[in-house]
């Protein structure tokens, strides 16, 4: 009796390591088509359909494609953050290591972006990304204003352009970087070495004060 129990609880064992490996490697297999959030899946090599994963239950995923965001708060920001618009800062928002972000090597099209991501392309948010650590590397547009931690390329908003640490070129009526180099177009543009109207630059590595980032 007892041997046939200790048998099955030796298979039982077995059967749930073998369930949850099973479950590991079908998370990591990639998807044509996914949806966020969700706890099963990591890679995508199509489209993710994402809302905003709440943050103390965040999973990053893997995106060779289309990122979509349907966070419908990106509709209403606009108009409040006009009077409020300054740079992101460090002590605003987590600093997410890359391995905990999202990454979307193709194109980023939400109407609001909430979860810390690096987009590897294009990105195109109404609202762009608040309240979450954000990095680009390609072109960021925008009919409104573009907000990133860290921009390489160039960014593009009829309003503003704001960022802590920005190489390329700003577009835009208002542009702010403190960390800069590259090239500012637009009607008032700031970065940390001087602050002039329709068109700014610098080449040169900068010491950056972090404290002043709260803009």
């Amino acid at each position: 009796m007892k041997a046939r129990i200790l048998f099955t609880a030796v298979l039982l064992s077995g059967s749930l390591a073998y369930a949850s490996d099973s479950l590991k490697v079908d998370s990591l297999k990639p998807r044509l088509i996914a949806a966020s959030p969700s706890k099963n899946v990591r890679n995508v090599n199509g489209i993710l359909f994402k809302y905003n994963d709440e943050e103390n239950q965040f999973k990053p995923k893997k995106v060779n494609g289309l990122g979509m965001g349907f966070n419908f708060l990106g509709i209403f920001l606009p108009p409040l953050m006009l009077f409020n618009l300054r740079i992101p800062s460090n002590g605003d928002y987590v600093i997410v290591p890359r391995e905990k972000m999202n990454t979307i090597n193709g194109l980023q099209l939400s109407l609001i972006n909430m979860e810390p991501t690096v987009t590897n392309g294009l990105e195109i948010n109404v609202s762009s990304n608040m309240n979450t650590y954000a990095v680009t590397n390609g072109m960021s547009v925008s009919p409104f204003f573009n907000l990133h931690h860290e921009m390489k390329g160039v960014t593009i908003a009829p309003l503003a352009n704001i960022g802590n640490t920005c190489r390329g070129i700003q577009i835009g009526l208002y542009n702010k970087c403190e960390d800069f180099r590259g090239i500012q177009i637009g009607g008032w543009n700031e970065n940390g070495r001087r602050k002039l109207p329709l068109i700014n630059w610098n080449f040169k590595k900068q010491k950056v004060n972090k404290k002043s980032w709260k803009g």
